[in-house]
């Protein structure tokens, strides 16, 4: 088979996100993807440090074809595989994840690339999300998930992934007022008054309201987007630690995210998938679809800035 037709065999190649060049070298680079292969927070099934090798698989399916957006983005900018980081065993596994993260998306940030990261657990948004305030101040915080993630780390004493969004709001980092907590169904605390969209109210509402409620929200604040697979639907995402039923599916998310196109996104990460769980690697491939969905999101914010 020529070249030109090659990209369409998904079972051939090295399994970089989208078939991207793997580099770290940051010049010229508007987009970077990176892997946090990290589940020592999981509090249920644990398998999410598989999630980023399988969502890069599954992105060879996904990543040559742009519907429903109008352009592939690799065809404006330049998009790199910057690898995996944040690895380690030990009684320190989670410091050094929280500190290796923060330290390379700083360097990312600083660059003037945008970052978007494939998890992990939902504990690497520590690193992450205060690169990002550093570098663009205090974030919007739009977060799909059906938890919210809110109890207290208790200073860095109680981090696992159901706290990062308590504790980043608390610190400062997120700015809970302007921030969207999307599909919840389950119930926590919600001390630093974060917007609320629960799933049983969103059935009732298109997903271009469900997007507009989010950028009112929102404003012109810098946006990271969080996105846990267990928003959806579990009949749609099954290989995740923590299943709930009750959500959308994939399918109307991403009408939501088509919707929030114009939003000041300036990074992102994707979590939970763990592929033991996963029945004919249908979350994995959610997860790279989404991903490519808030890569594109990210690209008009990069294009936006160029002009």
């Amino acid at each position: 088979m020529s070249d030109k037709n090659s990209k369409y065999l998904a079972f051939s190649g090295i399994p970089t996100f989208w078939r991207t060049e793997e580099s770290r070298d940051l010049s010229g680079a508007d987009i970077v993807v990176m892997g946090v292969p990290f589940d020592c927070g999981v509090s249920n099934r644990p398998g999410a440090r598989f999630g980023a090798q399988a969502i890069r698989q599954m992105s060879l399916h996904t990543g040559n074809f742009c519907h429903p957006w109008d352009y592939d983005v690799r065809e404006k900018l330049r998009v790199i595989d910057y690898g995996d980081v944040g690895m380690s065993v030990g009684g320190n596994a989670t410091s050094y994840m929280i500190e290796d993260t923060f330290h390379h998306a700083s360097k990312i940030f600083n660059s003037g690339a945008l970052l978007f990261t494939l998890g992990g657990d939902h504990t690497i948004p520590y690193g992450l999300v205060r690169a990002a305030k550093e570098k663009y101040g205090r974030i919007a915080l739009v977060h799909f998930d059906s938890h919210q993630d809110s109890l207290d780390g208790e200073n860095g004493k109680e981090i696992f992934h159901g706290t990062f969004s308590h504790d980043l709001a608390a610190e400062g980092t997120v700015d809970a007022s302007r921030s969207t907590q999307v599909f919840i169904r389950t119930d926590m605390p919600n001390e630093n008054g974060y917007n609320i969209l629960y799933a049983k109210d969103t059935f009732y509402l298109q997903p271009s309201e469900v997007a507009e409620k989010i950028r009112q929200n929102a404003g012109n604040a810098p946006v990271y987007i969080t996105f846990d697979v267990d928003g959806i639907d579990p009949a749609y995402t099954p290989g995740t630690g923590t299943p709930v039923p009750g959500g959308p599916s994939t399918a109307y998310v991403r009408e939501v995210l088509r919707h929030l196109e114009g939003l000041n996104v300036i990074g992102g990460d994707i979590v939970e998938v763990s592929p033991q769980y996963d029945s004919g690697e249908v979350t994995a491939l959610a997860a790279g679809v989404i991903a490519g969905d808030i890569i594109q999101l990210m690209a008009r914010k990069r294009l936006a800035d160029k002009q």
